[in-house]
């Protein structure tokens, strides 16, 4: 078995594991459910028994109907508050891996883009673990009724009739053999439909992004026949989990047949010899119907089981499809009790620095082996409340060293150290109260922009957003009809670009984190509004530690160290004026 099979199993075996912790009321329904039904059997029998014997009285009517009605009574209300504890486990667990996924992809930051889809990442954070219910709330309690739940009526059948008992045991024993049989093949038509799905959802987010520029180049037509031919390999793929889910539930049925056939065989003969004699005896009769009402009973859970391995099939997937994405190193965390964080704090108890230093100490880091090395043994330091220029050409390695100090990729040999510390041993937490980034396009959410600032101090005040956006010059806001509270749409919609990259500035003086990183923050914007941005970034960066790389002339302005980058090397480090 590969290394991966083994993390993809190991994962799904701890998931069962912890669902079966919030399974247990669901597990107790289940078992009190089958005395109940073997109780009601036992009524069915003492009803029936003395009528089918023509030895029946009205007393000896009544009170088993009485008890038949009252314990259908009470297994209703016991089946009932199992189904709402297994919503509530089902529930309880999505949140959890779902909150876990979102972690991580937050925690891996945009590089995660560069591997993945966004549809496929949108796939599993949601329809993948929304599928998940089943596998929670469905299969961790039949994976263990299955064979509590048959044994228990068993036992209770073996006092009765023994004979019936052993039909029912060699029955249910050929279920599991067909079970696996065609539970390979579920698992494998359900990794192909969610594979189908997933390039359905990546297809159709791309075409909807470029929807202007297929109506432009004439190709809307062509774009709509290959969506269907994805929605119709969607299709196709669905009917086949079905088709295999159906031979599953006919292998059960065949088995109940047969045991229903020979069970009345068995127990039939000797009421028949009985009745033949004219001895033959109500007791016996409602033996053989307590057996045969059972049988039902019997399979129940067998029949839940398989109609819930399809869910099983589905926790494999999402646990292959998490380890695609985010290697066996995530997936055994998630394996774990929830995620568990190793990280470890530089500085407890620091709730925002008030400054930072900055050293690279021979880092080294390549996006592709194949290309070469992005970065190539950089070293430089930085004090607090200095200013470096990054200078180079595209490629130069100039957004490699901003997305190191973001945390968002790993140095593959040197260190980054913040304040003369590892930034390899702090937490993302601590990392992310140390820095403030501004890039080439500002990050906005469809919605106010008082919701979009907020999401550097959610705790700020209406005041303290007045005077951020009043530090970045943003005087538009206060003219608008809604001000802060004026929505938005994704991307900044309704913003000119100048006035989006100044909503990011005032988020950054609402966070005041001492470092600044600024990543091209005016490549798009026109040559005037370029000279305003930056004297408002020249004011943001006041008293900060500040790493900015642009190709603009006016950061001539910032007298700072200049550090030259040719290939990913360090050509030269200077101070200009």
């Amino acid at each position: 078995m590969s290394r991966d099979k083994q993390i993809v199993r190991a994962w799904t075996r701890a998931q069962a594991r912890l669902g079966r912790r919030n399974a247990r009321p669901v597990i107790a329904a289940g078992l009190v459910g089958t005395l109940i039904a073997c109780a009601q059997a036992a009524c069915i029998a003492a009803l029936l028994g003395p009528v089918l014997a023509g030895h029946a009285a009205a007393m000896q009517i009544v009170w088993p109907l009485a008890g038949f009605g009252c314990l259908a009574i009470v297994r209703a209300m016991v089946l009932a508050l199992g189904d709402i504890a297994a919503g509530r486990a089902g529930a309880r667990a999505r949140r959890r891996l779902r909150q876990d996924i979102v972690q991580t992809m937050l925690s891996a930051g945009p590089v995660l883009l560069r591997r993945a889809h966004s549809g496929a990442l949108a796939a599993l954070a949601f329809d993948r673990v929304e599928a998940l219910d089943g596998f929670f709330a469905r299969w961790i309690p039949a994976s263990i009724l299955w064979v509590a739940q048959p044994v228990l009526v068993v036992c209770v059948v073996a006092f009765v009739a023994p004979h019936a008992a052993l039909v029912m045991a060699l029955c249910g024993l050929f279920v599991p053999f067909a079970q696996a049989a065609f539970g390979i093949g579920a698992a494998v038509a359900s990794r192909r439909q969610f594979l189908a799905m997933t390039r359905l959802q990546a297809r159709f987010l791309d075409r909807i992004r470029g929807i202007a520029t297929i109506v432009l180049a004439g190709r809307a037509d062509d774009e709509a026949e290959r969506l269907a031919a994805a929605a119709a390999e969607l299709r196709k793929r669905t009917m086949t989990v079905l088709r295999v889910a159906f031979l599953s539930s006919a292998a059960i049925d065949l088995a109940m047949v047969v045991a229903l056939v020979l069970i009345t065989l068995g127990e039939g003969h000797g009421l028949v010899a009985q009745r033949a004699a004219g001895t033959l005896d109500p007791a016996s009769v409602g033996r053989a119907l307590f057996a045969l009402v059972l049988v039902p009973e019997f399979f129940a859970p067998l029949r839940a089981l398989a109609l819930a391995y399809q869910d099983r099939a589905q926790a494999s997937g999402a646990a292959e499809s998490i380890h695609d994405l985010f290697g066996a190193e995530t997936v055994s965390i998630d394996a774990d009790e929830g995620r568990q964080s190793h990280d470890v704090p530089c500085t407890p108890g620091e709730a925002r620095p008030s400054s930072v230093s900055v050293r690279f100490e021979r880092v080294s880091f390549s996006w592709d082996a194949d290309r070469g090395a992005s970065l190539s043994d950089v070293s430089f330091r930085m004090d607090a409340r200095q200013t470096l220029l990054l200078c180079g050409a595209s490629g130069a390695g100039k957004s490699t060293i901003m997305e190191l100090l973001l945390g968002f990729v790993s140095p593959m040999s040197g260190r980054i150290l913040f304040n003369e510390c590892d930034v390899a041993e702090m937490s993302s937490a601590q990392r992310a109260r140390y820095v403030a980034w501004i890039g080439q396009r500002p990050v906005l959410f469809a919605g106010t922009i008082a919701d979009n600032l907020r999401l550097a101090r959610p705790e700020a005040s209406d005041e303290a957003l007045e005077h951020a956006l009043a530090m970045a010059s943003a005087d538009f806001v206060s003219a608008l009809p809604q001000g802060i509270h004026t929505v938005i749409g994704d991307g900044g919609f309704g913003l000119s670009g100048g006035q989006a990259q100044r909503i990011a500035i005032a988020r950054a003086f609402l966070k005041n984190a001492p470092l600044l990183l600024l990543d091209e923050p005016t490549a798009h914007l026109d040559p005037a509004t370029e000279r305003a941005i930056f004297d408002t970034l020249a004011r943001l960066a006041e008293g900060r530690t500040v790493i900015l790389a642009s190709h603009s002339h006016a950061i001539s302005r910032f007298g700072a160290q200049r550090l030259d980058l040719v290939h990913g090397r360090v050509l030269e480090s200077r101070v200009v004026a």
